[in-house]
């Protein structure tokens, strides 16, 4: 059972997302929350697996709750969701630990999907964000003279990383490669080592600092 807990200052969205997150059998929402302002204590009392973030609150914005999560509770994963594609946000959001990132115009089913991808070691993103997230790669190049490290990733690591940071879950990316679920997942593994971190998100922010790919 996968447990998610909502914040977001708009109440209908709160409503709407826990009716959608109760209709599945393999999650539960234990938790809906206008503002973020105690966020440590909610989330070590619920003790969430997921998070759906609003990005824009009153009082503490969402990304400075993923900040909090990402120190104090840095097991719970933390899905940011936003009205706009802000390229900024995004960016600010990725470095700061977060698994997806979802525009709320996202249909619920790609939202469901979301969850379940970050149980598995995912990084979902809308597609309209996955593209600000390569333009980011496109700027990082630009603007620097000299290539960055590779980390030894091989040709194949290289491939399923790029599939990652435009948003593909783990199943998509072993569709595109030709290769199984549990081959991706080992890929993964190798990555994260070379990378020196522990996450997907960890994993493209890196990507995005050390200018892993070329244009």
């Amino acid at each position: 059972m996968i447990k998610v807990v909502v914040f977001d200052d708009n109440k209908g969205r709160l409503e709407s997302l826990e009716l959608l997150i109760n209709q599945f059998k393999d999650m539960r929402c234990v938790g809906t929350f206008e503002n973020c302002i105690n966020i440590i204590e909610y989330v070590k009392k619920l003790q969430p697996d997921v998070v759906l973030m609003d990005i824009d609150m009153p009082g503490l914005n969402g990304i400075d709750g993923l900040k909090l999560i990402r120190k104090e509770t840095p097991q719970v994963m933390v899905v940011m969701q936003t009205v706009f594609d802000d390229a900024d946000k995004i960016f600010e959001a990725v470095r700061s630990g977060a698994q997806g990132y979802f525009l709320k115009k996202t249909s619920p089913s790609k939202l469901i999907e979301g969850i379940r991808d970050v149980m598995e070691g995912g990084a979902p993103m809308t597609p309209s964000v996955a593209k600000k997230v390569l333009d980011m790669f496109s700027s990082q190049q630009a603007t620097r003279n000299s290539e960055g490290p590779r980390f030894d990733l091989t040709p194949r690591e290289l491939e399923v990383l790029s599939f990652l940071v435009k948003g593909a879950s783990y199943k998509m990316i072993a569709d595109q490669c030709g290769i199984s679920w549990h081959t991706v997942n080992s890929h993964f593994k190798k990555i994260y080592e070379k990378l020196h971190v522990h996450s997907a998100a960890e994993a493209i922010s890196k990507a995005i600092e050390h200018k892993i790919f070329h244009s």
